[in-house]
């Protein structure tokens, strides 16, 4: 299903030569297509030259771009001028298609996007399960731990968010089911298309699509009354004084950053304070050294180690 999801947006051209490479599209996690350049995959954390034959890379065309955008739109761009104006469409399977190109402005703004060069989908995963680890070490007497989980690019965290989302949701051993307030920016964390969410985030979730992340924290907590609320990739002013108002209301904050370390966080001015003050209360270290998702490290508030990681352990993202 997910590779037949993927396979229906991309050009013909594209479609035959991955049929013929991939045998686990549960692994792709990015096609990249540029105008004259070779196709690049992201398969398994490993970047891939796609070659037509052996030896010689597949170079994207024009005419492959048009045909992608052509599928991607239902053939109407204009349709979908809103999602253009964030530089991307999510698609069936939460799927996010992300486009460059010659921009357009209007009054000082972003209206639309033309002449599309570039072009990255990256595949939306749901791993079911893949929370189970880290809630040992987030929850206590059934109550949950303000989370910030760091993590480079492409190592699961909004995978690992995702999960969390839908265990908190639902509640299991370590916690019963609670209200889950999502702001989903970039529609990445429920992957909504046609306003469904198109990923598992429980039963007690409610989601803002497409909303920026200081705004949408601060509506949540006055119309839907979360005890809990989950953010991807906060990094501004604007989203650490949020995710501070959120907790002076008394709510639980799950949220991801992109950083090495907690450490390197120290360093950026905007999280200095949030952490010279242990606003969060649990740090979750991912990497991608020997696989994508591992579990680098677990910490608490004054950054003691309370789980490290094993090279034996399966892959979880």
């Amino acid at each position: 299903m997910q590779g037949d999801r993927i396979l229906n947006i991309l050009p013909r051209s594209v479609r035959m030569i991955l049929k013929k490479k991939i045998s686990d599209f549960e692994c792709l996690q990015e096609i990249r297509l540029r105008t004259q350049k070779p196709l690049l995959l992201i398969y398994n954390g490993e970047e891939v030259v796609a070659e037509r034959v052996r030896g010689e890379p597949y170079i994207v065309t024009k005419e492959d771009l048009r045909e992608l955008v052509d599928y991607v739109s239902s053939y109407s761009l204009y349709a979908y001028e809103q999602e253009m104006k964030q530089g991307f469409i999510t698609v069936e399977g939460g799927h996010r298609v992300g486009v460059a190109g010659q921009v357009i402005i209007e009054a000082g703004k972003v209206k639309n996007i033309k002449h599309i060069s570039s072009v990255n989908v990256r595949m939306s995963h749901e791993v079911i399960g893949c929370g189970d680890r880290v809630f040992p070490y987030i929850t206590r007497q059934k109550g949950l731990y303000h989370t910030l989980i760091i993590s480079p690019p492409r190592c699961g965290k909004t995978t690992l968010l995702r999960d969390m989302i839908r265990q908190i949701s639902d509640g299991n051993l370590y916690l019963k089911g609670k209200s889950v307030g999502v702001v989903d920016e970039r529609s990445e964390i429920g992957g909504c298309y046609m306003g469904v969410a198109q990923n598992e985030l429980g039963i007690r979730t409610d989601i803002l699509d497409c909303c920026p992340k200081a705004e949408g924290m601060i509506m949540l907590i006055r119309s839907m009354g979360p005890e809990v609320i989950a953010v991807d990739e906060i990094g501004t002013e604007e989203d650490v004084h949020a995710v501070e108002y959120a907790m002076h209301c008394g709510c639980r904050l799950i949220a991801t950053v992109h950083g090495q370390s907690v450490e390197e966080l120290k360093r950026k001015p905007v999280f200095e304070r949030l952490i010279q003050e242990k606003r969060f209360e649990r740090y979750i270290l991912l990497g991608n050294q020997t696989r994508v998702g591992e579990i680098f490290g677990i910490y608490d508030s004054n950054e003691a180690c309370l789980y490290r990681r094993n090279a034996l352990e399966k892959r979880i993202c």
